[in-house]
């Protein structure tokens, strides 16, 4: 949903600390004052948007790394520690952390909603990658939930409630996080399909068959056709749908074997032109369409700014919702290239808007926004895989869940945050 924000802070606020946090809650509690947290401000769906006015806590200067423990491969970090920041202090340890959601964004954030990206597959979301959190509630209160054990049954999980939560419930000052070893040997193929579903079949089989895939992208021909616009001092891509897969292992052969098995899953679903390589260099050319998405996106229109929609369905209805989406954005005569995480079921759609638009152009967006989730949701998916509510996703949760579960939504806001000082106007209304 296209939303334009008119808000500003009346002030911005500098933590170091958990403590002081808690001692700027306490005083917006006492004041009644809303207050909205920030890492670097990568969010999608205006979460660090002042809709009521209030204070920002800017928590970028906590940027501690606190403690690495590589034997149990965890690590516990300050909100404001961007992923970066944190794969760069790893790399002497062997260790990395993998979520990776395109931007560098604080882990914080990521923490607070709910990131995942293009590893997702392989490793999982923020929400299986948190082992525990310090958090300070609107009272002020310091709770610390989860811990560095692998598994726990003890208790409410705090954790997951509060991991997505978008600083609705908490603030999160502190993050325990799981660890992985780099991969020894990495390869990365590409692989060109007469049709989406021709490519989504593809997916189902590799996932089905077992092969162990550490990313698992799909890019429509639109997506195709912008890259070749844009990098024009390449060959050009074989135009149509492609799937770029990446694969980890202990050896190249290991990888090898992977990338055969994959190949063969591919061709038997129709795939043609299966490319597939370990040096970094080829691996960076192969993807280099992957990487390149967004800004080719903003090349077919100067001038633009990409609105990047953002849904998730069941594997099996990928291809079918894709397929929809894109002949919607075609007949509405408008600019919008297709890129998804196939191998989880989320995509994304890039919408192009310039700031001297008319109201039937942004109108026409809208439109094609609000189908996507009403086809999404009839899969039986949901209206956001990754970028959150925020504020332009809160008229869809009703829909995807029904009034009853909404309202348990609201009932865990009216109890953790009474005077709705957190985060308030985001992801539901009290």
């Amino acid at each position: 949903m296209l939303v334009e924000f008119r808000s500003s802070y009346a002030a911005v606020v500098y933590a170091h600390s958990t403590e002081e946090v808690s001692a700027v809650v306490r005083l917006c509690a006492e004041t009644r004052t809303p207050l909205i947290s920030f890492g670097t401000g990568t969010s999608l769906e205006g979460h660090i948007q002042a809709v009521h006015g209030g204070v920002c806590l800017d928590l970028s200067e906590m940027n501690g790394i606190l403690e690495v423990n590589a034997a149990d491969m965890d690590c516990r970090v300050q909100a404001g520690v961007t992923r970066k920041s944190l794969n760069s202090h790893l790399r002497e340890t062997g260790l990395h952390f993998p979520v990776d959601p395109g931007a560098d964004a604080s882990l914080g954030g990521m923490v607070a909603c709910g990131a995942s990206g293009t590893s997702t597959v392989r490793y999982g979301t923020m929400r299986e990658n948190t082992l525990g959190l310090t958090a300070v509630l609107a009272s002020g209160a310091v709770v610390r939930t989860g811990g560095r054990a692998r598994k726990s049954s003890a208790g409410y999980d705090l954790t997951r409630l509060l991991v997505g939560s978008e600083g609705t419930l908490a603030i999160i000052t502190e993050a325990q996080l799981k660890l992985y070893p780099l991969p020894a040997a990495v390869s990365a193929a590409t692989c060109l399909f007469p049709t989406l579903e021709a490519a989504a079949a593809a997916v189902a089989s590799l996932l089905q068959s077992g092969v162990p895939l550490a990313r698992c992208e799909l890019l429509d021909a639109s997506a195709i056709r912008a890259f070749n616009s844009y990098a024009t001092e390449v060959p050009d891509v074989p135009v149509g749908p492609t799937l770029f897969l990446e694969f980890e292992g202990v050896s190249d052969e290991m990888v090898g074997a992977i990338a055969s098995v994959a190949k063969e899953c591919c061709d038997d679903s129709g795939g043609g032109s299966f490319q597939w390589a370990t040096s970094e260099s080829e691996r960076r050319r192969l993807w280099a369409a992957r990487h390149s998405t967004y800004y080719a996106a903003l090349a077919l229109r100067p001038g633009s700014r990409g609105i990047v929609t953002d849904a998730v369905v069941p594997i099996s209805r990928l291809a079918e919702v894709m397929r929809q989406t894109a002949d919607d954005v075609a007949s509405s005569g408008v600019w919008g290239p297709i890129f998804g995480h196939a191998g989880d079921g989320n995509f994304h759609c890039i919408l192009l808007v310039r700031h001297d638009d008319p109201p039937e152009y942004v109108a026409k967006l809208n439109a094609i926004n609000e189908r996507l989730m009403a086809r999404t949701l009839a899969a039986g998916g949901s209206c956001t895989g990754e970028h959150g509510i925020g504020v332009g996703k809160k008229k869809y949760l009703v829909p995807q869940y029904g009034e009853n579960t909404v309202e348990m939504m609201r009932e865990l806001k009216r109890s953790l945050d009474p005077l709705n000082i957190l985060n308030p106007g985001k992801v539901v209304d009290i």
